[in-house]
């Protein structure tokens, strides 16, 4: 028994659950059985055999140190530690973060650059060349990171201000280290940004220089990466001192209206004081010939300095040449002006990443209807949500696995969807996805959409499967100091005995963009990885909200206020039958459509009914 919309959504029905459960787990909220009852149903449940492995060719061996490649899977997690890795950068070249999709682009376009790039790196005269060109970008970082004004200026961007460059200071104070004149249209982008981070230095330098690790901290901002070749490996056993790397990687947005910037580039990780470490990169499409170059990374990266309470100061700097042409129109004032990819952004994932570690680590455990969580069931929750948050954010960008178009109805031009095949952990049967997302203006500042999509009374007012349900938050786990970052299980009742949905939702907030994430979740799940089963097991479809800030705006008081870009994704399993998994029959083009607009009206109006 289910209800559903055009036959995509799925609730689990309180008959549906005796068969599973017994009719102990409608209890209500305060009888202290919750967990109880979940548990049981974990018990006896057979092993589910063994991980699905997702992997995709993303080019040559490198010629330099070739190893075995790794392909990061969907659901691989990778545990903290706070010392150097044994596994060096060179054991695992390649990396690829959720790559679930149902591309079909040739292998060879995807390996051009690649086998460019593993040919040229094979003469000892580029591999001089490629060193000579990340010492001196370090010089530079070194430089920029520490000078102020006049090189530095304050601008007020959107609703904020951040730190950006004089672009006539620095032409004059770092000619050397440029003295290839531009000639062409790309655009500058470059920003300062300092921020203090609850980890130790050493560890920051592993996570930067570790593919996998770095893959995983900024999975918001870096879509897939890979090692082309090792020239340096450090001067030092255990350390990444003097390790050079060449890579290769795409940078999103969470949009599919953004295109991804991909480019090839030097990675170089240097001691340059007793408690300072550097990590540069530098594009190396100014040594070796490229056809057509849309983006360019000059000296970038950060400096990081350890500080005696254990803590670091990471001071980022981003400096690139970029073609925003093909941005579309309603991200012009995010990206054209340097704060869709600012330091900032950088410096505040990584700050998010470590309070993600330091909840992971920590012994306090959230409570679920008057019981405690174990450790390996918080660990367990902690680690799914990760999964959901890097899925979400991978499923919605424009990379090069992802095959968008515009939804083929009038009033769908902005509206970018794409089929997915995908197969479940505990099954052989491929399943057919639909992924959808569009992007429209609010005139709210974000933090009041923000603070309405995340909040559990809020959801039956926009939310289409939950708009007569009851929603409680059955329990949640804060990230960090900022209470705004937690990630919950929702009930949706619709009496105070018969469970229709559970939701794991994570809710994040930085002073670049709002996230609200979350996924449909049976009770089967919910129970295995609080019991402390494996969460990789559990499958999951996240949908969600990202909120950027926005030009300013008069509300109804005559007040100046900031204005909202709201996008909205949703992925869905598909109803319909499909032969051909990019053909999307009508039906589920009119249910595709029809959420999208329901659901940003309700929106609309609920916040607007509420504006002060």
């Amino acid at each position: 028994m289910s209800r559903s919309i055009g036959g995509d959504y799925q609730r689990t029905r309180n008959d549906d659950l005796e068969e599973l459960a017994g009719p102990e787990i409608h209890t209500k909220s305060g009888d202290g059985e919750f967990i109880e009852n979940m548990n049981n149903i974990v018990e006896g449940l057979a092993d589910q055999g063994e991980e699905m492995e997702i992997r995709e060719e993303l080019g040559l061996e490198p010629v330099i140190n070739p190893q075995f490649g790794h392909m990061m899977q969907n659901n691989e997690d990778v545990p903290f530690s706070s010392t150097p890795s044994p596994q060096s950068p060179q054991n695992s070249p390649e990396s690829v973060v959720d790559s679930v999709s149902s591309s079909t682009i040739p292998p060879e376009i995807n390996r051009a650059s690649d086998l460019f790039m593993a040919v040229s790196l094979g003469s000892e005269e580029n591999k001089t060349k490629i060193s000579e060109l990340a010492n001196s970008a370090m010089e530079e970082l070194v430089r920029k990171a520490l000078l102020g004004e006049p090189l530095w200026q304050r601008q007020a961007v959107l609703d904020t201000e951040i730190e950006t460059l004089n672009e006539a200071e620095y032409i004059r104070e770092f000619r050397a280290f440029d003295a290839k004149a531009e000639l062409d249209a790309l655009q500058i982008e470059a920003s300062k940004e300092i921020g203090f981070v609850n980890m130790n230095a050493t560890s920051i330098v592993e996570w930067l220089m570790d593919l996998k690790q770095w893959s995983l901290a900024f999975s918001k901002i870096v879509t897939r990466a890979t090692i082309l070749g090792v020239l340096s490996s450090g001067v030092a056993a255990g350390t990444y001192d003097e390790t050079l790397q060449v890579m290769r990687a795409e940078f999103h947005m969470p949009t599919p209206l953004v295109p991804i910037r991909e480019c090839q580039f030097a990675r170089y990780c240097k001691q340059v004081g007793s408690n300072t470490w550097g990590v540069v990169d530098v594009s190396l499409e100014n040594l070796f010939p490229y056809p057509v170059v849309r983006f360019r990374r000059r000296p970038s990266g950060c400096l990081i300095q350890e500080m005696p309470n254990g803590h670091s100061k990471v001071t980022w700097v981003e400096h690139v040449e970029v073609d925003n042409k093909q941005v579309h129109r309603i991200f012009h004032p995010q990206v054209r002006s340097g704060f869709a990819y600012s330091a900032r952004r950088w410096v505040t994932t990584l700050i998010q990443h470590c309070d993600w570690v330091a909840t992971l680590m920590s012994q306090t455990v959230p409570v679920l209807d008057g019981g405690l969580v174990s450790q390996n069931g918080k660990e367990n929750l902690l680690r799914l949500a990760e999964r959901m948050m890097r899925s979400f954010c991978t499923d919605l960008s424009a990379c090069s696995n992802n095959l968008w178009m515009p939804l083929p109805v009038s009033g769908g031009e902005d509206v970018r969807v794409m089929t997915k095949s995908i197969t479940p952990a505990t099954s052989e049967c491929p399943s057919t996805t639909i992924a959808f997302t569009s992007s429209i203006w609010l005139p709210f500042p974000p933090r009041r959409v923000y603070d309405f999509l995340r909040h559990e009374d809020s959801r039956n007012k926009w939310d289409l499967l939950s708009r007569e349900l009851v929603m409680q938050e059955l329990t949640y786990i804060n990230k960090g100091d900022n209470p705004d970052n937690r990630i919950s299980i929702l009930q949706a009742n619709s009496d105070s005995s018969e469970i229709e949905i559970l939701y794991l939702q994570e809710s994040y907030s930085d002073p670049t963009a709002f996230y609200i994430v979350y996924a449909p979740i049976d009770i089967t799940s919910v129970a295995t990885i609080l019991k402390g089963g494996n969460p990789d097991y559990v499958n999951i479809l996240p949908s969600g909200f990202v909120i950027h800030p926005d030009r300013q705006v008069m509300n109804n008081n005559g007040k100046e206020v900031g204005g909202s870009l709201l996008t909205l994704a949703f992925h869905i399993l598909d109803g319909s039958s499909m032969e051909d998994s990019q053909f999307i029959p009508r039906e589920s083009v009119d249910t595709v459509y029809r959420i999208l607009t329901e659901t940003a009206i309700l929106i609309k109006a609920a916040v607007l009914s509420d504006d002060p």
